[in-house]
């Protein structure tokens, strides 16, 4: 039995047998690696050769100078355009500051203007038609305002054929009519609103506003002019 055993082995019908090399498996992951890792140089040299051969690195390279160059020149344009919005803006304050100060000087011509008018106006009709001797108050006029206080204006004149010398004295002012249902008549004190010193050569204008007494009903005013020896040189009276 073991004869025919040792003859089957030994004979060409023996099972075959293969030989090999046991490699431990990180040594097998590591020549995998490196197996990978050269196919990936080895593909990615021939992609960098094809595309030199082809001409694609060129014209990679070149349109790739041309769209930094259009940034360039895209952010000088902006800048350039920021540049001239802010300019732009400044001028535009400028313009509206301006047209805001000829706007309140043209206010202020306006009412000038209208201060001149007024002014020629009551001189218009305080001038006299003819001329008189002497002193002598041109179309005094008078005024409730609406705080009940009373508002006046006057021109005072010394005319004459010869030059006249500087009239020197004084002017009251007096408020007639009723209080508590009785007549009355109250000379304004002197002082700011009442009698002044009057000094002129040709004419003198005068205005000013005089207080009510509380329950008073004015009707008229009536406005004196005296000389240094007190004497009265001209009076006149406006209703109101």
């Amino acid at each position: 039995m073991r004869l025919k055993l040792l003859r089957r082995r030994l004979s060409i019908s023996a099972p075959r047998m293969i030989v090999r090399s046991h490699l431990p498996w990180p040594l097998r992951w590591a020549v995998v690696a490196l197996t990978l890792g050269f196919s990936a140089a080895l593909a990615a040299w021939a992609f960098e050769v094809g595309k030199g051969l082809a001409g694609l690195d060129r014209d990679a390279k070149r349109e790739l100078v041309q769209l930094r160059d259009e940034v360039l020149q895209l952010r000088r344009e902006r800048d350039q355009a920021v540049t001239v919005a802010n300019a732009a803006d400044s001028l535009l304050k400028a313009e509206r500051a301006a047209q805001d100060k000829l706007a309140q000087q043209v206010r202020q011509i306006e009412g000038e203007n209208l201060a001149l008018k007024a002014d020629l106006g009551f001189f218009e009709r305080l001038l006299p038609t003819q001329a008189a001797e002497g002193i002598s108050i041109r179309a005094l006029q008078a005024q409730v305002q609406e705080n009940g206080q009373i508002r006046y204006q006057l021109l005072v004149m010394q005319s004459g054929t010869k030059a006249q010398a500087e009239f020197t004295g004084r002017y009251a002012l007096t408020l007639i009519g009723t209080q508590e249902g009785r007549p009355w008549v109250y000379p304004v004190p002197p002082g700011p609103q009442g009698a002044q010193t009057l000094q002129l050569r040709q004419y003198v204008r005068l205005e000013g506003v005089l207080d009510v007494p509380p329950q008073a009903v004015v009707k008229s005013v009536q406005v004196s002019v005296s000389d240094a020896s007190g004497a009265v040189r001209a009076t006149q009276t406006v209703p109101l």
